[in-house]
């Protein structure tokens, strides 16, 4: 029995793994991070979200599209499910706060904790937000240009997601020190403490949370009268009015898992390449998020199904140009 479980390594393979060996233990060092050692135009991205084995929710969302976009991503998923909490049942693991740091004390032990960009999605408990506000600290103790983009996931459409003592770590605790800030309308007004009813009431709350903390605020979906709109707000120089606007954006009779991670990446990339007009970077990440929509109610169409009977997983895969490549369909109307 013990001669059937020996393996016998050829001699060629036993060579070169004792050459790599005495390799490793000669110059004692791992080869260079080409996304650190060759500049690049646009960066290299943390990115603290769920992440599910199947549909496209998290950084399933929100990995692939910026990697499309040319950024090198760096995931760490704060839960690992097999599929999202909208079927009947799931399992999985939640990372915890100490394993969090964990990791992050292995990549600074090889100096590999240089970050451009920082993006962090669904947080379910007030421990590893905090960890997560440690991490932002550490990252920009090493770059401290580090842009730090925040979907403040809390609920939507009146019901909170999160145990209610996040939100205001939130808002005294996050807000401040992002960059960028991708709320819907309930998570706006649950940060701000300002009801939002009207359009000038959207622009009041970018207006306060530009007064808490960020530079461009992006308040993703209002629904105003039965019209949806994103709002956006870029104030680019501390305490200068903010230049607004506005993307009307139609409803698609379905509903979606995994679109505001997608979309909050989106403007993550965009943006950065044209880190100047905020309004721009929206007209592309709109358009993009309308095409994978409109190929996944047709594809889910196809396949015989009633798109509005449940929750649909979208077809990210198969919409790889119209994130590279988006047609601008949908337009700003900037506020005077």
């Amino acid at each position: 029995m013990l001669l059937r479980s020996c393996r016998v390594i050829p001699r060629e393979t036993h060579r070169i793994f004792i050459s790599r060996s005495i390799s490793s233990r000669k110059f004692g060092m791992a080869p260079p991070i080409l996304s650190l050692a060759i500049p690049s135009e646009t960066g290299r991205v943390l990115s603290i979200q769920s992440h599910t084995v199947q549909g496209y929710v998290g950084n399933k969302s929100a990995v692939f599209p910026l990697q499309l976009l040319g950024y090198d991503v760096d995931p760490v998923n704060s839960v690992q499910f097999s599929n999202h909490t909208g079927y009947p049942t799931f399992k999985g693991q939640v990372l915890n706060g100490q394993q969090l740091w964990e990791l992050m004390e292995g990549l600074q032990a090889n100096d590999l904790l240089y970050y451009t960009h920082l993006l962090t999605g669904y947080i379910g408990s007030v421990s590893f937000l905090n960890t997560v506000l440690e991490v932002v600290k550490k990252l920009r103790s090493i770059n401290p240009k580090l842009t730090y983009v925040c979907d403040p996931v809390l609920g939507d459409e009146g019901k909170l997601y999160v145990p209610p003592e996040l939100v205001e770590v939130y808002r005294e605790k996050v807000v401040p020190v992002a960059s960028m800030l991708t709320p819907n309308q309930f998570e706006a007004e649950q940060l701000t403490g300002f009801r939002i009813v009207s359009e000038h009431d959207g622009r009041e709350a970018c207006n306060k949370l530009h007064a808490a903390g960020p530079a461009k605020v992006v308040i993703t979906s209002i629904n105003i009268d039965g019209h949806l709109l994103l709002i956006g707000s870029h104030e680019k120089e501390k305490g200068q009015s903010p230049d607004q606007f506005k993307i009307v954006i139609p409803k698609i009779p379905a509903y979606f898992t995994g679109t505001g991670d997608l979309m909050t990446a989106l403007l993550l990339g965009w943006s950065n390449k044209h880190p100047d007009d905020l309004a721009k970077a929206a007209e592309l990440a709109v358009s993009s998020l309308q095409a994978v929509l409109q190929r996944t109610l047709d594809d889910y169409k196809t396949a015989g199904y009633d798109p509005q009977s449940s929750s649909l997983e979208i077809r990210l895969i198969q919409s790889q140009d119209d994130i590279r490549h988006p047609q601008i369909k949908f337009e700003a109307e900037n506020y005077s």
